[in-house]
């Protein structure tokens, strides 16, 4: 971290983040929803989309690309689904919506699974399992992005980095999470690299030649004018096996524009053909399984809690400390925020002060 890099402590944190959203026009208790997404990001450690990504979320809803009151409309719904239609309002709340929505028809009939068109940036993927696994479930969550994977051996950015979140309750106190794009890495991780000035790794994003891109602002920049594109998990051709997270990058965008019959690939670029900004018309698809409905709840903890465990216990690799299972780095960065606070870089705080002082929340005294 920068010697400038400030801690500010969870619960300020959260206050500024709740009455920025509010001072943008959102309902209040709606913004405690939004707000409780973007700080679960940071006390997990996850910089790239807490308070980082809040300065986006002011920006869309003043050029009119996001609505600050969300119209949460149920198209279409039998027992066990639905077609959620979010009219462009806060991803967050449609996204906790939809999440309650299929737990509450996971609890009667087994399973529930809801589909989402025309919604906005819901947050960390991550967070909608988790309300999942607080209910004894196993929950899915997956959404389509604006433009950002190239197809294996294409060099344009079509697919967003559509990630893959799958949550499931243990017998230990952390729960099995996964939440990864299905990029090698996501956009959001160029974001916080050109925040703090530091060069992306080789590999991660290339150019209109097929060249490695490493400029993390210069990529950023490229990504607005269709001239950078991220590789999908296993890199560039065939030989690592790139293929794989081209088609799991496919699969996401078919749940999550397909079944809602919603956008996808170019038309969630936020750019109409006019050159316009536009919403982005982004897709999600929730799902939550009764555990219940094929074992007991402590037989499914435990297997679950047995398989990480056997599996943390694995043969090192030399020079290697130990072997994680999924989410639990995160589960201990929130120890360590609790404590420390919530790292802010001198780029994020310039952005603080703009909201700041644009919304006149004096009450707020930051040490920058």
């Amino acid at each position: 971290m920068s010697s400038q890099t400030i801690y500010l402590p969870v619960e300020k944190l959260f206050s500024f983040m709740q009455d920025v959203f509010i001072g943008c026009g959102v309902p209040a208790d709606e913004a405690a929803i939004c707000a409780e997404v973007l700080i679960t990001s940071d006390r997990r450690g996850i910089e790239s989309h807490g308070i980082g990504r809040l300065k986006m979320y002011f920006d869309h809803i003043q050029n009119g690309t996001q609505l600050p009151i969300t119209n949460f409309e149920i198209v279409r719904e039998s027992p066990t689904t639905a077609v959620i239609d979010g009219h462009h309002g806060m991803g967050h709340v449609i996204g906790v919506r939809s999440m309650e929505m299929a737990i509450s028809k996971a609890r009667q009939y087994g399973m529930g699974a809801v589909a989402v068109r025309n919604s906005t940036h819901f947050g960390i993927a991550g967070y909608y399992p988790l309300m999942a696994i607080k209910a004894g479930m196993i929950g899915m969550a997956f959404t389509n992005a604006r433009p950002s994977i190239a197809p294996t051996f294409s060099v344009q950015a079509m697919m967003g980095t559509n990630p893959i979140a799958f949550g499931a309750p243990t017998d230990e106190d952390c729960p099995f999470l996964f939440d990864a794009a299905t990029s090698i890495t996501q956009r959001g991780k160029f974001e916080v690299l050109a925040r703090k000035g530091i060069p992306a790794k080789p590999g991660w994003a290339i150019g209109p030649t097929g060249e490695s891109l490493t400029d993390a602002e210069e990529v950023l920049q490229a990504f607005s004018k269709d001239a950078a594109a991220l590789l999908p998990l296993g890199g560039a051709g065939e030989d690592l096996a790139g293929y794989k997270g081209y088609g799991l990058a496919a699969i996401v965008e078919i749940l999550s524009a397909s079944l809602q019959q919603g956008k996808f690939l170019w038309n969630l670029s936020g750019v109409s053909s006019e050159g316009k900004t536009q919403p982005n018309c982004l897709g999600h698809f929730f799902m939550a399984i009764q555990l219940e409905a094929f074992c007991s709840l402590d037989d499914f903890k435990h297997s679950t809690g047995e398989i990480i465990r056997q599996l943390r216990a694995a043969r090192k690799a030399p020079g290697a400390n130990r072997i994680y299972s999924a989410g639990e780095k995160e589960y201990l960065a929130e120890r360590e925020t609790a404590s420390k606070g919530i790292p802010v870089v001198p780029n994020l705080q310039k952005d603080i002060k703009i909201m700041q002082q644009a919304l006149q929340l004096n009450q707020y005294q930051f040490p920058f």
